[in-house]
């Protein structure tokens, strides 16, 4: 039997709380990690993943049952465990004022690696990240993405016992995802290093040895891979929407269908659904009438199906089924009404010599689900501040909502619904605090207030966590709460900056239908994001590059650009495009 560097038997850990009930964050969890191998965790928000890494890491002290790591009980050798790991948090200490090199420096010292080894481990880290560029760069002058790729170099500055990885990845684009599991693997493969991480991003999940689902503190099961892939054997398939129809739409049709479906997703220009023990491939091909393929499945496929059925196990499926989603109809008029809510011509933003927008042309037409997707450091959060009035344009027009930016902005801001990347909202604020005081701002009556604040709560199932401190939710209850928030006064176009970045797969079905909605009652939206799979659920989309625009059209017209046919991956297609035009400089 392989030397055991983790052992968990029976381990509880509970939260107590003035103005809650005791929460359980673990319930009796069982868990082992053998030396040289790579383990992750699934699971929703609060299914208790951080909250088992915090107690490897010696950060947390449980409350019941048996935790060993590297042949030591954590309690009473905390210490002397945390010499021996490395731990990446969600929200990793950099250093804002230091450069990059200067960061890893100090995390060097701290672990005490000698100088001798520096200079190759620093050499190779910053190239593997696409650092090297920035070594001198001050750290809170990076984007979100590569202050992300600077924790990670700096987690590594030495060669731990144990690597801890709680969502890696999250703001963070494929590019780097894929560099990042190549890291990490070469660390297993070379140095035999133990690796244990938490991720919303299943298709990484895929590449681990083993894999432990989580849900509410409990372990639904365990399993490489490709056992917990047999689960979902025979019961996936796509539809392919009709010419003209929205893949969204279609999603949005599945879903509705309970009594056959259990999960649906867009994917390559169809949707890739999950259909309930004793339905077949006849029930589909006579309700909805579409080309109707068999798909293989995949880790994501026995995720939600193992979610599905712990929910309805608990009682916790009605609760889905009962947000009060709008019918969809995939032969009904088209929900985009005429118009145009954005212009934006030879849009340009420098900051001293460097330029992070050149000359980019585009529009958004109302009703539509807009895209705005690149790599780290392309470009898209400064033209997404710019659409949304947070930043002046250096040069160009843009308006939005038929107000001209450059000189009415505060009359623009009126139109707008806004949500960060990152939670911004008052913390110390109950959920229902938060809603009262931005309805406040938004200028609502007290009235009219109080009956919109009562409509987001059902819709964004906030009712349950109206009298609960923001700060202490889980992250996707606070990104309902921002998208309640920034939809309080009914704005026409709804800015969502990465909104599902570190929710789980459940939460973003959910998430999307709500868009769906949006979209079919008329609001705009325009999106970031690095789920490269959330592209097929935008009418159109454009992806750049170090400032510049490298593609824009609809999901099928972007695919169709690199002529690999139709069945490529979105996640496929974004890599593709920002490798070849970076080599040739263009997709001609």
């Amino acid at each position: 039997m392989s030397e055991l560097v983790i052992e968990a038997e029976k381990l509880t850990m509970e939260f107590a709380s003035k103005n809650n009930p005791t929460v359980t964050a673990l319930d009796s969890f069982d868990f082992s990690l053998a030396k040289g191998s790579f383990t992750a965790l699934v699971g929703p928000d609060g299914a208790g993943k951080t909250t088992f890494l915090r107690l490897v890491a010696g950060l947390l002290t449980p409350t019941d049952g048996k935790l060993t790591v590297l042949g030591r009980e954590i309690m009473g050798h905390e210490q002397e465990i945390q010499d021996l790991i490395s731990y990446m948090p969600q929200k990793f200490g950099l250093y804002e004022d230091l450069s990059v090199a200067e960061n890893m420096n100090l995390y060097a010292d701290l672990h005490g690696v000698p100088q001798e080894l520096r200079e190759e481990r620093f050499s190779r880290l910053l190239e593997k990240t696409g650092l090297v560029p920035f070594a001198k760069r001050a750290a809170g002058k990076l984007s979100g993405g590569m202050k992300q790729k600077l924790a990670l170099a700096c987690t590594l500055v030495r060669s731990p016992e144990i690597l801890l990885l709680d969502e890696p990845n999250v703001g963070v684009d494929p590019l780097f995802r894929r560099e990042l599991w190549q890291i990490v693997q070469d660390l297993v493969k070379k140095e035999r290093l133990s690796v244990l991480v938490n991720t919303a991003y299943m298709d990484e999940a895929e590449l681990t040895d083993e894999v432990y689902v989580l849900n509410r503190g409990k372990l639904l099961t365990k399993g490489s891979p490709e056992e917990l892939r047999k689960k979902a054997a025979g019961r996936c398939y796509s539809l392919k929407p009709p010419e003209g129809g929205k893949t969204r739409i279609l999603q949005g049709m599945l879903m509705d269908d309970k009594e056959a479906v259990v999960d649906a997703v867009p994917e390559s220009g169809k949707v890739r659904f999950i259909c309930r023990a004793g339905k077949d491939a006849a029930y589909f091909r006579q309700k909805y009438g579409l080309p109707l393929k068999q798909e293989t499945e995949r880790l994501e496929d026995a995720f939600m199906l193992l979610l599905h059925e712990d929910m309805e196990k608990r009682g916790e499926e009605k609760a889905d089924q009962d947000l009060g989603f709008k019918p969809l109809s995939l032969s009904g008029p088209a929900a985009t009404a005429i118009g145009t809510d954005i212009v934006v011509k030879n849009l340009l933003r420098k900051f001293g010599d460097f330029t992070a927008v050149n000359k980019t042309s585009f529009e958004v037409h109302r009703g539509e689900v807009f895209g705005l997707l690149g790599p780290n450091g392309a470009g898209k959060t400064t033209t997404f501040r710019m659409l949304c009035g947070l930043l002046a344009a250096t040069d160009g027009f843009l308006s939005v909502a038929g107000v001209n930016l450059r000189t009415a902005r505060t009359e623009a801001r009126g139109n707008i619904g806004y949500v960060a990347q990152k939670f911004s909202l008052y913390g110390d604020f109950t959920v229902r605090e938060n809603l009262a005081f931005f309805g406040g701002v938004y200028g609502l009556s007290h009235r009219e207030l109080e009956k919109r604040i009562d409509e987001v709560l059902r819709e964004f199932r906030l009712t349950e966590v109206e009298d609960t401190a923001a700060k202490m939710l889980p992250g996707g209850y606070k990104q309902r709460l921002s998208m309640a928030a920034a939809l309080l006064h009914k704005p026409k176009i709804l800015f969502l900056d990465e909104p599902t970045s570190g929710i789980d797969p459940l939460a973003r079905r959910t998430f999307w239908r709500q868009i769906t909605d949006l979209s079919a009652g008329g609001t705009t939206v325009i999106i970031t994001t690095h789920f490269m799979e959330e592209a097929e659920y935008c009418d159109r989309m454009m992806i750049q590059d170090h400032g510049e625009l490298l593609a824009i059209g609809t999901p099928s017209e972007i695919r169709e650009k690199l002529n690999d046919g139709d069945d490529i991956s979105m996640n496929e297609v974004f890599i593709r495009i920002v490798e070849k035009t970076r080599q040739t400089g263009g997709l001609a």
